[in-house]
């Protein structure tokens, strides 16, 4: 059974992951108020709001080398109205894999992320599953995504952008779990199996790795290849070696919903 901070009081199923695809960010949740959260996304109009991307008009967004300011992240961007794709500076290729700690340890980063699509339906988000050694989740609530904005460590935190990003997951070294050897960066659209969505229908995807105490970006990677057998994308990961972090810039596709990553990933979904 999973005791997963969201609102429920029942083990986590499928139905269940999917269900919080009712509405978006309102940070951890307690396994106390699940039920609050499948039944009662029309009390908050605020967090109803954000999961409804189309109804907010998009701000105007410059190219910008970092993650916009969290002020400015209250609100989802409509997926399907474009955004710039912002400066990336240090761009890798598939499957290329480059330290992250050159000059020095690092103490906190961004891992910023952006797409656009070509089919209006497609509502896309991120998730990071924080992995032990052996490519699992350390524990069953070890992933944050829109429905879980914290690890349990307060290290691995979620939000969402309207500046030069769509969504951003921050990372702090100097609270990350030391069994945690490996986070993957995922994207997944929402009901992709149910409405017949997959990854042929976006484009422009990246993610650039931000040294957030200098602001200046360490790595970027942007997708060239989209494929219609994927509804969820393992788009990048930072993972220790040998006692310093690297990235490596995945793009690889699994015909799996948020609840098959779960999964995928280790965690017990009844």
């Amino acid at each position: 059974m999973v005791n997963i901070p969201m609102k429920s009081s029942a083990p986590l199923s499928r139905e269940t992951i999917l269900s919080i695809n009712q509405i978006k960010v309102q940070g951890a949740k307690s396994s106390q108020d699940i039920l609050s959260i499948n039944n009662g996304a029309a009390q908050n109009s605020a967090a109803a709001a954000l999961h409804n991307h189309n109804s907010f008009s998009a701000p105007p967004a410059m190219p910008s080398s970092s993650c916009s300011d969290p002020a400015n992240s209250a609100q989802a961007v409509p997926a399907a109205v474009s955004k710039p794709i912002p400066r990336l500076i240090h761009t890798i290729q598939k499957g290329q894999k480059v330290p992250l700690e050159n000059s020095g340890k690092l103490s906190k980063i961004k891992a910023c992320l952006g797409w656009n699509t070509t089919n209006p339906n497609c509502d896309v988000d991120v998730s990071a599953f924080l992995l032990n050694s052996t490519g699992k989740v350390i524990g069953d609530t070890w992933f944050v995504f829109y429905g879980q904005t914290q690890s349990p460590d307060n290290s691995t935190v979620f939000r969402i952008d309207t500046g030069a990003d769509r969504e951003i997951i921050s990372i702090d070294f100097t609270r990350l779990n030391s069994a945690v050897a490996k986070i993957v960066f995922v994207l997944t659209i929402n009901e992709a199996l149910e409405k017949r969505l997959n990854f042929s229908m976006l484009k422009d995807a990246y993610i650039r790795i931000i040294d957030e105490t200098s602001g200046s970006e360490i790595v970027s990677f942007k997708m060239d290849e989209y494929y219609s057998n994927v509804t969820s994308m393992m788009i990048g990961e930072i993972y220790i070696h040998s006692g310093s972090w690297k990235f490596n810039a995945v793009g690889n596709g699994v015909a799996r919903d948020l609840a098959g990553l779960c999964q995928l990933y280790g965690v017990q979904v009844i």
